[in-house]
């Protein structure tokens, strides 16, 4: 495949990969995966492919990939979602895959929880349709169900590289007592970017995930500043909540961490983003500006903590410029 760039939709660039790992999302099953293991199907890392590398059923494709079909009917791969949500667009990526890639793809989704070998339970919300081979393709999703797990099928067989799905997460609150503490900026609960000034570096959703970093390319970095200010970033919080504690890490940012970083909130009902960015947000303070060090958790409560009331959005501003591994925000729920 060439290094050609090319025009992602919106929903590539406004919401995450609920099929990503980092959710908790895996394949739960495929009807066949000779030539390429079904877990490759929803890697993060972008494919790849090596031309000398092989193994015991052959090339070695960055993949999933089943064997030549000699019977009726179609080959099939199960992914459940860590995180229940809402699907507004899918991404199949054909990368590499040239004279072995399906002709044709279809995907069904079902309700959270539902039984997966259940016929009955599925939904389809992408028809049959026609794919290519060595090809990032795009499709939008309009259904506004709320979905556990989907099944991609590939008419009849062959191999995808990727398969993704944008969208928003659809959290339900009632195992969660009103006043218990919530990880309010968490991706598998709902928590979203949705504006940043640079993210030169590194990989951006993984800023809200679980655990720690694995290394410096798991996390937000931006470029050398060069000019006055500093970066920043916004996120959406999963629901409007007071902050009580905020968790800054900067696992393995040695040479290139923030030399201090900064939280703000705001109580936001706009009906989009732009006031947000606009400047006529009035935005207050959460976390005054303090020192960061290296490959350090830095963790802020009790007086750390100013708090302006209930906040919908917060934004991270980072001094100069550098990276971050995992920003979190700790609250109660508020109406």
């Amino acid at each position: 495949m060439t290094d050609k760039k090319i025009d992602e939709p919106e929903f590539v660039r406004r919401f995450p990969n609920l099929a990503s790992p980092r959710f908790g999302s895996h394949v739960a099953s495929a009807s066949d995966e000779f030539f390429g293991a079904k877990e490759r199907l929803i890697s993060d890392a972008p494919p790849v492919f090596i031309a000398d590398k092989y193994d015991e059923h052959g090339k070695w494709m960055d993949g999933w990939e089943s064997r030549r079909k000699r019977d009726e009917g179609h080959d099939w791969c199960i992914v459940e979602l860590g995180a229940r949500g809402i699907i507004h667009g899918l991404e199949i990526d054909t990368s590499f895959f040239t004279g072995n890639y399906p002709p044709g793809a279809s995907i069904d989704a079902c309700a959270p929880n539902a039984d997966v070998d259940d016929p009955s339970v599925w939904e389809t919300i992408l028809p049959a349709t026609v794919l290519e081979g060595d090809k990032r393709q795009f499709f939008t999703i309009n259904d506004g169900g709320i979905w556990g797990a989907v099944r991609l099928s590939i008419l009849p067989d062959g191999g995808v590289a990727r398969m993704r799905l944008y969208g928003e997460v659809a959290p339900s609150w009632t195992d969660i007592g009103d006043d218990a503490l919530v990880e309010l900026s968490a991706l598998r609960n709902g928590g979203r970017i949705i504006a940043y000034n640079d993210a030169h570096y590194g990989d951006l959703w993984a800023l809200l995930s679980e655990g720690r970093g694995k290394t410096m390319g798991d996390g937000w970095e931006t470029r050398r500043r060069r000019e006055p200010g500093n970066d920043w970033i916004i996120i959406a919080l999963a629901a409007r909540g007071v902050v009580e504690a905020v968790e800054i890490d900067t696992a393995h940012f040695k040479g290139n961490y923030p030399d201090s970083a900064s939280v703000e909130g705001v109580d936001f009902s706009g009906e989009n983003d732009t006031g947000l960015l606009d400047g006529s947000t009035s935005w207050g303070e959460i976390l005054q500006p303090c020192k960061l060090q290296a490959d350090t958790v830095h963790e802020f409560g009790g007086a750390d903590i100013s708090s302006p009331g209930p906040v919908t959005h917060v934004k991270l501003n980072i001094y100069p410029d550098g990276g971050v591994s995992r920003f979190r925000i700790f609250g109660r729920r508020q109406q």
